[in-house]
């Protein structure tokens, strides 16, 4: 008769074996599902607990005739393990001991021959709740300790990667689970140092777990908010490809300031060269030492201190080694002091030839990408990038960190409405898509971070937006008498944080348009409106987050913005190329810039960006 094989599953990972968790539990809806069929399994244990079983009493057949029967059992009969192996063997061994003992012979001795017979660990299960990452629930496997191919106490831990093969069933006891796993096989168990792994402790807090960007997608939180950015990363470019866009990708390090006015990282060689001229230029006290220098002193003159201290030597010598010493340390903090307060990106211009630099010019990570996407969309029409943007900024906030990526869309042949428009599109899209994409994880975040989170995307994406002007946003904080505002609020200066929070959260309770700004509070390339004192710049406030979305008219006309230039004081030189595209074949555009890293907060309901971000870059942490 031919031997069946199982009924095992297809994996819908097309280069592994492995069926996800999310796979199993959704297929487990339906009565026939995944019952009974093979399939193998891996994750990370969440929980675990370990059941003993009840002893199982010795077989009374006696040695010889135990072995006949090995002997005669079929070829196919399956392999017993060590452990039974040894079990059946117990009577002959407590056999030997009697008769080698005697019935005369002392207990010690009879004790010393029992503690000879090898004693197997007791039979246990165990029950693992494992998580492979693709969904929210966990998936309970079963295993026999006779299978672990590791001792007992290594497979439990929090945290212990286990891939393992067994058959689905339905479980034994009434709970919350639907299926489980009955192992089988152990392929692969990942160990832990339990007392040194992060995770061991429960529910550890979001601002700790910014220590171990490595370790923290492996809690349930943080994979569900990894899940939803990969969705709204998703949802991004479904939206602009849907809509007639081109991607294109925009350089990362440039030579222009996008924005006229931010802090810019500068990207640079010559660091080192750098220090050699700073030396040879001939500094005094502090300047001129470096801080494992003056370290490397201190310890030599602390041994000194501590050799006199332990000799005979006069009061004199001791005293004016310890007041060197004294004067040491105060150097080493001076040193310390100086080192800390120089900025890491800047470089002195005085000191270096930029034309031997990497790339022959001072040069800079992006502070935005839209004035480079303009030469795409004045040839292709509309186009749109996606990446990381750099501020060398070190306000601490809750909402920026120094790498922030970014969604940038510029359009040929439109006016601010036409961006204004796309913008409030591509925003309801994203809402609507986290709602109809990420259900089981909405669950999760309404139950564990924010209840009123699907409520407000659901009302986000579905309701109308108020536009106000910059002038009648200032009009209405104006007449603001039941609260008091930090910063004076006066015509020609941005509004802050909490003035845009009160118009989207308390007067309007709405997502909020503001445009037509100042001039002087926009970038140079902004679209000067016909008044010569506002510019044709919008912003998107929404509740709770605040501006999430910046857009504009860009500047079409050549002398306008060769104006502009002059007046923000920028090097005309490094703007040739984009006046250029005002040169030959200028066009009305217009664009805006999401700040997706927002966008991923407000979906979580989190409030701190950087807990959304995979590996945070803020001033004074850059861990991994």
């Amino acid at each position: 008769m031919e031997s069946q094989e199982p009924n095992v599953t297809k994996s819908p990972l097309m280069h592994s074996n492995r069926v996800l968790v999310k796979t199993v539990l959704e297929g487990s809806d339906v009565e026939t599902g995944f019952v009974g069929t093979t399939v193998v399994v891996g994750g990370w244990v969440k929980s675990s607990k370990e059941v003993k079983k009840e002893p199982v009493p010795p077989p009374s057949p006696s040695p010889p005739m135990a072995a006949d029967a090995r002997r005669a059992a079929p070829s196919g009969t399956k392999d017993v393990s060590c452990v039974e192996i040894l079990q059946s063997q117990i009577p002959f061994f407590r056999t030997i001991i009697r008769v080698l003992g005697g019935s005369a012979s002392s207990p010690a001795v009879r004790q010393k021959l029992e503690s000879l017979i090898p004693k197997p660990p007791p039979p246990s299960t165990f029950f693992l709740e494992i998580n492979d990452g693709s969904c929210v629930s966990s998936l309970k496997v079963v295993i026999d300790s006779a299978i672990v191919p590791v001792p007992a106490g290594q497979i439990l831990p929090t945290g212990t990667c286990v891939l393992a093969q067994g058959v689905l069933e339905k479980p034994s006891a009434h709970g919350k689970q639907i299926i489980e796993l009955k192992v089988e096989k152990i392929l692969h168990v990942g160990t832990v140092e339990q007392d040194k792994y992060p995770l061991s402790r429960k529910r550890l807090p979001l601002d700790s777990l910014r220590d171990y960007p490595h370790i923290r997608p492996r809690t349930t939180t943080v994979a569900s908010v990894t899940r939803i950015r990969s969705a709204l990363d998703f949802a991004t470019h479904t939206f602009f490809q849907n809509h007639g866009f081109l991607h294109v990708q925009v350089p990362i390090i440039t030579t222009t300031d996008p924005e006229g006015f931010s802090e810019k990282f500068q990207v640079t060689t010559l660091l080192g060269e750098t220090s050699k001229k700073e030396a040879s230029i001939g500094v005094s006290d502090s300047d001129g030492v470096s801080l494992e220098t003056v370290k490397a002193a201190i310890k030599e003159k602390s041994s000194l201190v501590e050799q006199l201290k332990r000799s005979d030597s006069n009061r004199e010598a001791l005293a004016a080694a310890i007041q060197d010493l004294r004067k040491s340390n105060e150097l080493a903090q001076q040193v310390e002091t100086r080192e800390k307060s120089k900025p890491v990106t800047a470089v002195k211009p005085d000191l270096v030839n930029f034309n031997a630099d990497f790339f022959g010019r001072q040069s800079y990570l992006t502070v935005s990408g839209r004035i480079h996407l303009e030469s795409y969309a004045c040839a292709l029409g509309h186009v749109y990038s996606f990446g990381p943007r750099f501020q060398a900024d070190k306000r601490v906030s809750a909402k920026h960190v120094a790498e922030m990526w970014t969604a940038e869309a510029e359009m040929a042949f439109t006016q601010l409405e036409d961006a204004m428009k796309c913008a409030e599109d591509y925003f309801k899209f994203l809402c609507r898509w986290i709602l109809d994409n990420c259900s089981d994880d909405m669950k999760f975040i309404s139950k564990r971070i924010d209840k009123t989170v699907a409520d407000r995307l659901e009302y986000m994406a579905s309701s109308s937006y108020e536009k106000i002007s910059y002038r009648e946003a200032v009009e209405i904080l104006r007449k603001v008498i039941d609260k008091a505002f930090d910063t004076q609020l006066q015509w020609g200066v941005p509004l802050t944080d909490e003035h845009l929070s009160y118009l989207a959260d308390d007067h309007y309770r709405r997502p909020v348009i503001i445009y037509d700004y100042p001039k002087a509070v926009k970038p140079f390339y902004v679209r000067l409106n016909d008044d010569r004192k506002t510019v044709a710049a919008f912003e998107m406030v929404v509740p709770q987050i605040g501006t999430v979305v910046t857009g504009s008219q860009n500047e079409e006309r050549f002398d306008i913005l060769n104006t502009r230039i002059k007046e923000f004081d920028l090097s005309k030189d490094q703007y040739e190329w984009y006046l250029d595209l005002r040169r030959y074949g200028t066009v009305k555009h217009s664009g805006f810039s999401l700040g997706f890293d927002l966008m991923v907060l407000l979906a979580t309901g989190l409030t701190d960006v950087r807990d959304v971000i995979p590996f945070t870059r803020s001033h004074g942490k850059a861990n991994n």
